[in-house]
């Protein structure tokens, strides 16, 4: 199922994972919030039940859990088993409020799903390989390499503009350049966002996220 956003969407629901056994059913990153409810980071289900076996887990929210089993106990002679929420609330950690809008990290991967993979000179959509990086005001007239000065271009596009800006080549951009800030990125970086994980990161997004256009 893909959400609205793009993103592989997995339904909620309780489902059984034996880790390093045969067959075992997928499974998704494990969102993590401060002890406030701010987003904070995806983990991985092993560095879930590590917070969840150490007693770290503060509040879950969600709709989608899962049953993790390990090994028998020697002296009950019963299976181990931990579950855990697709959203935890770790102890302790308290991010601050402007920890939201600190500027992530700048790669390509994100720069395309920032721009929803369309070209920001001839408007249309391409597959990630068809995509470049392109400097609005390029480096070599002082343009820096930040999510303010990069939009996502085709390689015909980019090649035509060259080492120019939009009003030199002649070339006007289709959309503006943001930052997008930690819960918008936390959705760019993950393309398999459980629905209940979407949901609660989607009401963090900023008004200017192109992730709300429809």
């Amino acid at each position: 199922m893909l959400s609205e956003h793009g993103n592989s969407v997995c339904e909620p629901g309780r489902r059984p994972i034996v880790p390093g056994g045969t067959g075992a059913a997928p499974y998704p990153w494990i969102l993590t919030l401060d002890i406030r409810g701010l987003p904070h980071r995806w983990v991985t289900w092993q560095a879930a039940c590590h917070y969840y076996a150490l007693d770290m887990v503060a509040w879950t929210i969600g709709d989608s859990q899962f049953l993790f089993t390990g090994g028998i106990c020697r002296a009950t002679g019963l299976r181990s088993e931990i579950t855990a929420n697709s959203i935890i609330a770790i102890k302790g950690r308290a991010l601050r409020a402007s920890t939201l809008h600190q500027v992530p990290p700048l790669n390509n991967r994100e720069l395309f799903h920032r721009d929803r993979q369309l070209c920001a000179y001839c408007g249309d959509s391409y597959s990630g390989s068809a995509l470049t990086r392109d400097h609005v005001v390029p480096v070599s007239q002082g343009g820096r390499d930040v999510w303010m000065n990069v939009v996502t271009a085709c390689r015909p596009c980019n090649q035509r503009k060259s080492n120019r800006t939009p009003e030199q080549a002649r070339m006007a951009l289709l959309y503006a350049p943001y930052v997008p800030n930690k819960a918008e990125y936390l959705i760019l970086c993950n393309r398999n966002i459980l629905v209940d994980q979407m949901d609660f990161l989607a009401r963090h997004l900023p008004r200017q996220s192109r992730l709300h256009m429809p």
